[in-house]
This record gives structure tokens, sequence and C-alpha cells, in this order.
């Protein structure tokens, strides 16, 4: 009777720490969530009031880059290829792809299961948003691009943020730190492109590039934030962003058969 009473007042104890931490982790989340979407949620707000400073720098970024692209065809040629073949939604997703495809291989399944689900859910989000918008694109008098669709968010952005987010954050569990500045400035570098050729051929507004990347960034914080905890409940340690989401998978490999069998 003693042996029982002292189980069942541990397995009581267990579940109020259980409880007291599920409570934590949904505050957190609607903190995170809160600080992640909230300047997207203003940009939408500046947007449907057609705030007359955004709508002047709108008609700025469009007006100059438009004047350039007509003014170099070679530049603009340029252009199109990098946003419709290397940094096309569908070649960034391909990319994720394959990624998710080889942390299955490495059987770091909580890693893939987070970057299927940060690209499934950035898609299907960034698609809400441009119906809730409805947003027309520029209507520019001598086009160099068209594209269909509403404008805002842009989703080449929107892509390229979360995309580019899960390739670097995989990435960094796994190379050296010497190598780690690299995938910083192809990140980086992937992303702004991405917002600067759609801006520059005429098919989305600044703010529609911006919208895009926050909400990208609000994507991956919060599904990063559900993986940290995931990790805490499995007992692993957390991770500064700097050393990738799972450090472990660098000294990680695939079961040997051989090994297995014996």
């Amino acid at each position: 009777m003693v042996v029982r009473a002292g189980a069942r007042r541990l397995q009581q104890h267990r579940r109020r720490i259980a409880d007291r931490r599920f409570a934590l982790r949904l505050a957190g989340a609607a903190v995170v969530a809160a600080l992640a979407t909230a300047p997207f949620a203003l940009l939408v707000v500046l947007v449907e009031k057609q705030w007359t400073p955004l709508h002047r720098i709108d008609e700025s970024a469009a007006r100059r880059l438009h004047s350039l692209a007509t003014d170099h065809p070679a530049w603009t040629d340029t252009l199109r290829v990098l946003s419709d073949w290397v940094w096309d939604p569908l070649t960034l997703r391909g990319a994720v792809l394959v990624a998710t495809v080889w942390l299955l291989y490495r059987r770091a399944w909580r890693l893939a299961a987070w970057s299927a689900t940060t690209a499934v859910t950035g898609g299907l989000i960034g698609l809400w948003a441009k119906l809730l918008v409805e947003r027309a694109r520029p209507s520019l008098a001598d086009p160099v691009a068209h594209a269909p669709g509403y404008s805002f968010p842009s989703g080449h952005a929107m892509t390229a943020a979360t995309s580019c987010a899960i390739l670097l954050l995989i990435a960094l569990s796994v190379v050296p730190r010497r190598g780690r500045p690299v995938c910083w400035t192809l990140a980086v570098l992937s992303v702004v492109g991405v917002g600067f050729t759609r801006v520059a051929l005429g098919v989305h507004w600044f703010s529609d590039v911006v919208g895009g990347w926050l909400l990208g960034v609000a994507v991956v914080t919060l599904t990063t934030w559900a993986f940290e905890a995931w990790r805490t409940d499995a007992g692993l340690r957390g991770t500064p962003p700097s050393q990738g989401l799972e450090p472990e998978l660098r000294t990680e490999r695939p079961e040997d058969p051989a090994t297995r069998a014996a």
C-alpha cells in the first residue's frame, strides 16, 4: 500500500510538472506568435488603408527599378533567369524536398518533419494571405514581365525566406564552423536577390516583398520554437541558431545493416 501510494504521488507530481510546462509553452507560443506576426499584420493594415508614405515608397521603387529594366534589356534578361529559374518557388521547394529526403535517409525524423511542415505551412499561409488582401499587381506603361494572381504578399519572397531558412538551419547542423559564414551569405543574398528581382521586373510592389519576408520569418520562427520544445521533451539540449537545429546530425550516421544484424 505504501509503495502504491508513493508511486501515485510521484505520478501526480510528474503530471503537475507536465501541466506547468504545457501552460508555459502555450504562453510562450502566444508571445512568439504575437512577436512574429505583428509586423506583418501592421503592414497588411497599411496596405489596406493605402497609407500615403508606404504608397510613395512603392511607387518610387517601382518607377526607378522599372526604368533601369527598360534601359538595360540584357540586365533584365538576367533578372528573368534568376527569378524564373534559379530562385523560382518550385526550384527552392525542390531543394527543400531533396534536403528533407536526405534527412529521412539520415534518420533525422524530427528535423525532417520540421522541414516539411515549415515548407507546407508557409505555402498555404502565403496563399491564404493573397486571397485575403487581394491586392492588384503594379500596372506599368511598358512592362518587362508578367505574373498571374494577386500581389500581396510576394510568393517568391515568402518562399525564399522560408526555404532559405530551412536549408540554412539544416546546413548549419552539419557544416564545420568555418563554412557557416558561406551558408549565411548564400541564404541572405538569395532572399534579398529574390525581392530585388520581383520589384525590378515590375511584378510586385516593394511592400509585397517586405510582406513576404515578414510572413516567411514568422512561419519559420513559430515552427522552430515548436521544434526546440520537441527537443526539450526528448531530453536534448537547446542550441543557438548559429549551430543549426540539430547539431547531433553532424556525428550521426545511418545504421549499418551489418551492425543491425549483429
